[in-house]
Formats: C-alpha cells, structure tokens, sequence
C-alpha cells in the first residue's frame, strides 16, 4: 500500500494474474501513485504470494476478498484494476458490487471466451507438479535448475523466471512452490480458465480493457459480447504486447491506465 490519501481521490486496487503476486507490480503502482495522486493498494489472490491458502478457488471466492479488503479499509469505492486471473475477479466484483467500483480496468482477459494460449497452462502445471529440484545448494541455483525443467513447456525465459519466483525455501533447506498448486491445478480448467456465466448483471461504469496485440485472449469479435456485461466499454491493444501487457509495454500500458483513470 503506498501514499497519502487524497480524500478527493477514490484509491486503487490492483490484483495480478495466476501464479503471480503483488510485488509483479510494484514499479508500475508507485509511477501509478506519482501520476493519479491516488492511494494504490496491491494485493495478493488467495493461493498466491502471502495470502492464506484455501481449498476454495473460484471467482465468486476472490471477489469476496476483494469487497472484504475494500470494506476493512474503510474505501467507499475503488477504481480496480486486474490482469488475467486478476481481471476475471475485478470483472466478477463489478458485475456484483457495482456500488463499489469507480472505473475498471481488466489487463488482457475477456469474460465471453477462452484463449487457447490460456490452455497450454495444463501442461505448466504438469511440469511445476513433477519438478524436482532435490539437492540443490542454493535458492538461485533450484530456481535456474526449475528453470530448464519448465523450458520444454514454457519457451520464453521472462516466463519461465516469473514461474520460479515461486519457489521458496523450506525450514528444513528444501524447496517448495509458494502457490498453493494442488488447488490451483484442482480448479484451473472449471473455475479459474471460465469467465462464470453470468445473468442479467450488467456493470454500467467506465471500463477499460487493455490488450496485447500480440495475444488472442481478448479478440476483436467479441467486443459486442463483452459490451452487453461492460457498456461503457473502450478497447485498447498495445503492438508488441504479449498477454503480460504490463511488464511487455510498462510505458505506453502506464499512459493508457493513467490517462483513463484522470479522465473525469
């Protein structure tokens, strides 16, 4: 959490994508912070970073924590913001806490369809279950060694070092993913790879969705679906960007959430 409450300013409310955690945006919240004046809060999805872990998984779940955080810290609305996973549970708490929500921006995810691309994460989980990173030295060293066990499922290494941040020392000197997987693997295909069909909610304020060009989650032909849940709608795609649209483009993704959430 950074910054002084302006009182004026509704704050900001971040959560990431799956597998990651807070600290995936910690440059972007504070040049977020410096150029909104707002509070920014960056938090992590249960199963994930330090928060608890839970056998329940579901958008529904998420979207809970996200208004119990909202209410705890006395915010009367927020702006919030979600990538991936983290879009899909902004968009669920909008569509059922409207009265909550200032503006939304979802980062690269659509409520109406699947990407393929999002698929091939069954054989990511295969891999981060069966790894085995026994007799390793060091921290770094069962990271790099993770590293090349996931290549043959997962070919750029910027996403092969996001995977491995999770890993973790144990107390005894052993390894351990810090996700909680056997959950996340349990729901991936049924809770968390779905966008929850959703009837007659509809969420009437300013929405942004932001997309890497270079990805197929949200495709141009839905854009009529997703305007029947998100109205008031508006599409931007950053060329070059690839599904982490934020660490692919940080500066032209901080000038296009910046200008929208200042736009009054």
């Amino acid at each position: 959490m950074m910054g002084k409450k302006n009182a004026s300013k509704q704050p900001i409310v971040i959560m990431h994508g799956l597998f990651g955690s807070k600290n995936n945006w910690n440059s972007l919240s504070k040049a977020i912070h410096q150029q909104t004046d707002r509070k920014v809060i960056t938090i992590d999805a249960r199963n994930h970073g330090d928060s608890p872990h839970s056998a329940d998984m579901s958008y529904k779940h998420m979207a809970k924590d996200v208004v119990q955080l909202i209410g705890d810290l006395g915010f009367e609305k927020s702006v919030l913001v979600g990538h991936s996973m983290g879009g899909s549970t902004m968009m669920y708490t909008a569509l059922h806490y409207p009265e909550l929500v200032e503006k939304l921006i979802v980062v690269d995810m659509s409520p109406v369809s699947i990407s393929p691309q999002l698929m091939e994460i069954k054989k990511v989980f295969h891999c981060m279950r069966t790894l085995n990173v026994s007799g390793c030295p060091t921290l770094t060293k069962a990271r790099k060694m993770a590293e090349e066990q996931l290549a043959n499922v997962l070919k750029p290494l910027s996403l092969r070092q996001f995977l491995t941040m999770n890993l973790v020392e144990t107390d005894n000197g052993k390894y351990k993913w810090r996700v909680n997987l056997p959950v996340l693997e349990q729901n991936f295909e049924s809770q968390i790879a779905v966008f929850p069909r959703i009837e007659s909610k509809v969420y009437r304020g300013p929405t942004l969705f932001i997309g890497g060009a270079n990805s197929d989650y949200i495709k141009i032909e839905d854009q009529p679906k997703i305007m029947k849940l998100f109205p008031s709608s508006q599409f931007i795609y950053i060329s070059g960007a690839n599904h982490w649209v934020h660490a692919d483009k940080p500066t032209e993704f901080l000038k296009i959430a910046v200008n929208f959430i200042n736009k009054p």
